[in-house]
């Protein structure tokens, strides 16, 4: 289990906004709605091509405190990094910390 310590990395959770596009679809943005403690562990990580190009999907555990309302529609941004929620649950039997899985586009 993650203690509270193990929290070192500050995560922005953003959430998506969706606005018309003017041509009967939606155009989504992401604007922050939380800046938080995490701990981030690489899983594993496997070769993608998409669209062309040549990269990688890396999975990770990010573990968060409990409390923050996070659904799958959300994603965590680490500078420049982009982690997609792929699923999550309680860490602990308390429910003290969520332990989310997530997805990183490596190019």
């Amino acid at each position: 289990m993650t203690g509270i310590g193990r929290l070192r990395e500050r995560v922005v959770l953003e959430a998506p906004v969706e606005s018309d596009d003017g041509a009967g679809g939606v155009v989504r943005t992401y604007a922050t709605q939380a800046t938080l403690w995490a701990e981030i562990i690489a899983v594993s990580a496997k070769g993608a091509l998409v669209a062309d190009a040549a990269g990688a999907s890396v999975t990770h555990r990010i573990t968060i405190r409990s409390g923050v309302d996070v659904t799958m529609r959300h994603r965590f941004r680490l500078g420049a990094r982009i982690f997609e929620i792929v699923s999550m649950r309680d860490a602990d039997p308390q429910g003290r910390l969520m332990l989310i899985e997530a997805r990183e586009r490596v190019d």
